[in-house]
């Protein structure tokens, strides 16, 4: 099959307004904020947003998924369920643009997991790229100069629970479709938070269940226009737009929600997405598999 031109213009395009759908995800979970509690925020998120898996649930059944695989998309499922509990306990916690930064770190842990659970080469300039961006992490977190809140922590384990999510959704991908990827990623989701939602459970209001399917709406758009990106150019080119969302997220936070604009974050967010950029080009030059997602592909 003839392979699809180039079109990098278009490819930054879809990647400027993946970026922007997935600030306006951030933006709405922090405007919400511990009202409902994160928990239960996330379970509202992934129930209301059942809609979109609809197309979905014929290519699922047609599958015929073995018990293996059954296996892996609930693990998968628990990870992920994990991931999103943190995200948005930290949505709760810290600045808009810690977060958003803090996110970047999710490539790197895929980098190490590729290495150590999938077989691959963890090559000198992988070691490189994972220890700047460890340093990146470290000058966001500083510590010893700031107290280090319980959402960093969370941050932390949320950009591991991803990888390991994005990781097996990778080893799956050989074997069904994206359709039914996404598709079991929602509804095993959806399951793993119900227990955790029912025991902060609180009534929530017409407004705060609008907010929330927004949250499934933009989180939805921003995945498909992703894949839009991917399609019109590659990663080498789509790859480096990914840090206008920490610019945008930064601006959100100090107009929007009054929080400081911290240099030292916006920088450590800098040099961790410096790492993945540098992985990215190496791996294409090399013409080799790129398992590295780019930040965005572990949101929620």
């Amino acid at each position: 099959m003839k392979q699809a031109p180039s079109r990098p213009l278009i490819g930054v395009f879809w990647m400027v307004v993946t970026g922007l759908m997935f600030v306006a995800v951030t933006a709405i979970v922090k405007y919400v904020g511990d009202d409902v509690p994160p928990a239960q925020a996330a379970f509202l998120r992934y129930l209301l947003g059942l809609v979109f898996i609809i197309p979905m649930i014929r290519p699922i059944l047609r599958a015929r998924l073995d018990l293996r695989q059954v296996k892996l998309f609930g693990i998968r499922g628990v990870v992920h369920t994990v991931a999103v509990m943190l995200w948005f306990f930290a949505m709760t916690d810290i600045t808009i643009a810690e977060v958003t930064a803090m996110n970047y770190l999710s490539p790197v842990y895929v980098t190490l997991g590729a290495a150590l659970f999938l077989g691959e080469r963890l090559a000198a300039r992988r070691i490189i790229a994972v220890g700047v961006a460890l340093i990146g992490a470290l000058i966001i977190l500083r510590p010893g100069f700031r107290e280090v809140e319980p959402g960093h922590v969370a941050m932390l384990f949320t950009a591991l629970f991803f990888a390991a999510g994005y990781l097996i959704a990778k080893q799956m991908s050989g074997e069904v479709s994206a359709a039914v990827i996404v598709g079991m990623l929602s509804v095993t989701v959806t399951i793993g938070l119900a227990p955790f939602a029912a025991v902060v459970w609180v009534t929530p209001t017409w407004e705060q269940l609008g907010w929330l399917f927004l949250v499934a709406c933009f989180a939805t758009a921003g995945h498909y226009t992703m894949t839009l990106a991917f399609v019109a150019a590659p990663l080498t080119v789509t790859q480096p737009v990914t840090f206008l969302q920490l610019v945008w997220a930064s601006l959100l936070g100090y107009f929007v929600f009054s929080e400081g604009i911290d240099v030292w974050t916006i920088l450590g967010g800098t040099v961790i997405l410096g790492s993945v950029v540098f992985i990215t080009f190496r791996e294409a030059q090399l013409k080799r598999r790129v398992v590295t997602p780019i930040a965005n592909e572990t949101k929620v």
